[in-house]
């Protein structure tokens, strides 16, 4: 099983090495956050083993961006040494599989690797996402509006990801900024630029526009609504 381990403690990843690698498993790592979704969008891996405390992003914000940015299922296993409710809960929800929780049995550790592997792929990434005429499939990052495929920049990518599965709700602005920035946003309004790039991509060829402005609020996809040109 080939393995991608993020971690930036030296001993902590000497002891997974020296535990996993006779066990047959292909150990690769990384030491920081940044560092292991770059290894994760060039690679193709069984799982993940996160810890959550990282350098620069944490785990739970490259867990954000392995299902949200890089549309990845692989499962992702993470290491904690905060065991509350409330952490384990912000875990699921940024899209974990599993906690250990530090000290932790490597033997434990080995037994929930291969239960994630065993199990079917998918469970974060909806095969499909639509709205009206539009598709979107996370997986591939295919987008098409009425048959004809459309290409987004990486960031439009994760604004319509956003949009279309609160649609027809509206995402607020500060949604949208963490979705794609986590907690690090630029200093400019990027956002509405990103937005522009957007609606030029999967409207201006179509008779029926679908992202709408609300002024203040934030944005949302709407079919049939009267476009709005603030944002």
């Amino acid at each position: 099983m080939r393995i991608l381990v993020i971690e930036d403690n030296p001993d902590v990843l000497a002891n997974l090495y020296g535990f996993l690698e006779p066990l047959g498993y292909v150990v690769d790592s990384a030491r920081s956050g940044a560092a292991g979704l770059t290894q994760a969008a060039a690679h193709s891996y069984e799982a993940i083993v996160l810890d959550l405390m990282l350098p620069g992003l944490d785990g739970l914000e490259v867990c954000r961006q392995l299902r949200r940015g890089l549309c990845q299922d692989t499962p992702v296993l993470m290491l904690t040494a905060r065991d509350t409710v409330h952490d384990k809960v912000a875990g699921f929800d940024a899209g974990t599989d599993d906690y250990l929780i530090k000290p932790f049995s490597l033997v434990e550790l080995d037994v929930r690797l291969k239960a994630l592997s065993r199990r079917a792929r998918g469970q974060h990434v909806q095969s499909e996402l639509s709205f009206a005429n539009l598709r979107f499939n996370p997986k591939t990052c295919e987008v098409s509006r009425a048959g004809k495929p459309l290409r987004l920049t990486p960031t439009g990518y994760r604004l319509l990801a956003a949009l279309m599965r609160a649609a027809p709700n509206v995402v607020a602005r500060a949604q949208l900024v963490h979705e794609v920035w986590g907690d690090e946003p630029p200093e400019s309004d990027a956002l509405r630029t990103h937005i522009h790039s957007l609606r030029l991509a999967i409207d201006k060829p179509f008779g029926q526009p679908l992202l709408r402005t609300l002024p203040g609020i934030g944005y949302c996809l709407s079919n049939g609504e009267p476009r709005d040109h603030a944002g």
